[in-house]
């Protein structure tokens, strides 16, 4: 697909992987339309960053865990903005939730900022891209779906549901549009984690360092740009820890 002119929603692009996301389409010639929930301040920041690449900057707020409320924003965002000719659902929610202490709260958190927003959010802007000729959409997963973090169950659960919603998607949406994913090891690490954490997960990494989100960034351009033969797919960013 060339990017130049075309129209891409970047879920959760306000600040970290989302945002480097974001400009790295901008770039490319792509208009943004650039989500957040919360962080509101750090959204028109990052859109006025992203507007002085030259590209037009729509700002898109909305909770991926209020469905009826969420489906009602992209509804109209598509009377505003269609085609969106590319989706990228990278909004997550990420933190520990050792077994035997997590809540009803804790659990619908996670799996609705990580699995069921995305999905409800995909099966309207697909819709549209199949009513407007195709398009791309490339989820962003975990390495945890492959391995799961003991402590962070609900969200491993989740990202496994991304990548397995990947695969049907990808044979609903087909041939006109194509899913994939991409699915991250250490790139950013939780903020709790001290000096020690951080040298253990650079130890078990083969390429010993830490990632960032540029190469979190490379890997969606890879899908968008790089090739228009691969849906269903998923490509681990890692560092190599998978095969560690």
């Amino acid at each position: 697909m060339k990017l130049q002119g075309k129209t891409a929603l970047v879920t959760g692009s306000a600040r970290r992987v989302g945002k480097q996301i974001a400009l790295a389409l901008a770039k490319r010639g792509c208009h943004i339309i650039l989500h957040y929930n919360r962080s509101r301040k750090e959204a028109q920041a990052a859109a006025r960053e992203i507007a002085s690449l030259g590209v037009r900057v729509t700002l898109f707020q909305a909770d991926l865990g209020k469905i009826p409320s969420l489906e009602r924003k992209a509804r109209a965002l598509l009377e505003r903005s269609r085609p969106i000719h590319i989706l990228v659902n990278n909004a997550s929610s990420f933190y520990q939730t050792p077994f035997g202490r997590i809540t009803e709260k804790e659990w619908d958190d996670l799996v609705n900022s990580n699995l069921k927003g995305p999905f409800f959010l995909t099966q309207i802007i697909g819709r549209s891209m199949l009513q407007h000729g195709g398009g791309k959409i490339v989820n962003i997963g975990d390495w945890s779906a492959l391995r799961p973090y003991k402590n962070f169950l609900p969200y491993s659960i989740a990202k496994s549901g991304v990548l397995i919603m990947t695969q049907i998607l990808a044979k609903t949406l087909a041939p006109s549009v194509q899913v994939n994913a991409v699915s991250p090891g250490a790139v950013l690490l939780p903020k709790n984690f001290d000096e020690k954490s951080t040298r253990e997960v650079i130890r078990k990494t083969p390429l010993g360092k830490i990632g960032s989100p540029e190469d979190i960034a490379a890997g969606v351009l890879f899908f968008l740009e790089g090739t228009d033969f691969a849906t269903g797919a998923n490509l681990v960013i890692d560092g190599g820890q998978w095969v560690q």
